[in-house]
C-alpha cells in the first residue's frame, strides 16, 4: 500500500502532535493546510474536549484526526472512496484510535439521511465546486446530524459570493487564507 501514498499531514497539537500521517493520491483529496488548521482549532479550542464530530469528505482526515487528537470524544470520518477510505482506517490503527475514531465509507448524502443523533461539531470539506457545496449545506441543513448546539466548519474556495446557507444560521467567525475561505457556523435544527 506505501508505493499508493503520495501525500502526508502533520497533526499540529494534542496527543498525537507532530505525527505524520500518509494518505492515497486521489482527485478530488485536498488536506485542510495547517495554518487553516490552526486557526479552526484555536477557535474551536474550548469546544473540542469530550465532543462528538462529524469529518463529511474526509479526505486525508486533517480535520478529524486533529479534533481526535485535541480531546474529541468521538469522531466519525465519513469518505466515498475505498482507497482512501481504506488508508483512513490504517491511520486510524497506527495511532491505535479505534475506541474514539471511526470510519463510515459511504457518500456523505447517505450518511446524513440515517442521522438520528446530533453531533457538536461538523467539518465539511467539500471538493471545491459551488453546485456541491450549495448541496452539502442543503443536506446538512435537512439531516439530524446538527442541532440548534451544534457548530459547523466549513471549508470552500475564496470568493465574493455569500455562503449559500440556511438564513437561520449564524456565521461566528470567518477568515480567508491564500484561496481557503474558512467559516465557522452556529447550525439551527429543522
Amino acid at each position: 500500500m506505501k508505493a499508493n501514498l503520495t501525500g502526508q499531514i502533520r497533526i499540529i497539537g494534542g496527543q498525537w502532535r507532530s505525527r505524520k500521517l500518509h494518505f492515497p493520491a486521489a482527485e478530488m483529496v485536498r488536506p485542510t493546510p495547517d495554518s487553516v488548521r490552526e486557526t479552526l482549532f484555536n477557535w474551536l479550542q474550548a469546544d473540542i474536549p469530550g465532543s462528538r464530530c462529524l469529518d463529511l469528505f474526509s479526505g486525508s482526515g486533517a480535520l478529524g484526526f486533529e479534533a481526535a487528537s485535541r480531546g474529541a470524544k468521538q469522531v466519525t470520518l465519513v469518505e466515498s472512496d475505498t482507497k482512501v477510505a481504506r488508508q483512513l482506517i490504517e491511520n486510524i490503527l497506527i495511532l491505535d484510535a479505534k475506541n474514539v475514531v471511526q470510519v463510515e465509507q459511504r457518500p456523505c448524502q447517505s450518511f446524513l439521511e440515517v442521522q438520528k443523533k446530533p453531533f457538536d461539531i461538523v467539518f465539511a470539506d467539500p471538493p471545491f465546486d459551488p453546485a456541491l457545496l450549495k448541496s452539502t449545506c442543503e443536506m446538512i441543513a435537512s439531516s439530524k446530524a446538527v442541532s440548534s448546539q451544534s457548530l459547523l466548519y466549513l471549508e470552500s474556495p475564496r470568493s465574493r459570493e455569500p455562503l449559500p446557507i440556511p438564513p437561520t444560521w449564524h456565521i461566528i467567525r470567518q477568515k480567508t487564507q491564500g484561496r481557503v475561505q474558512s467559516t465557522l457556523i452556529q447550525t439551527t435544527a429543522q
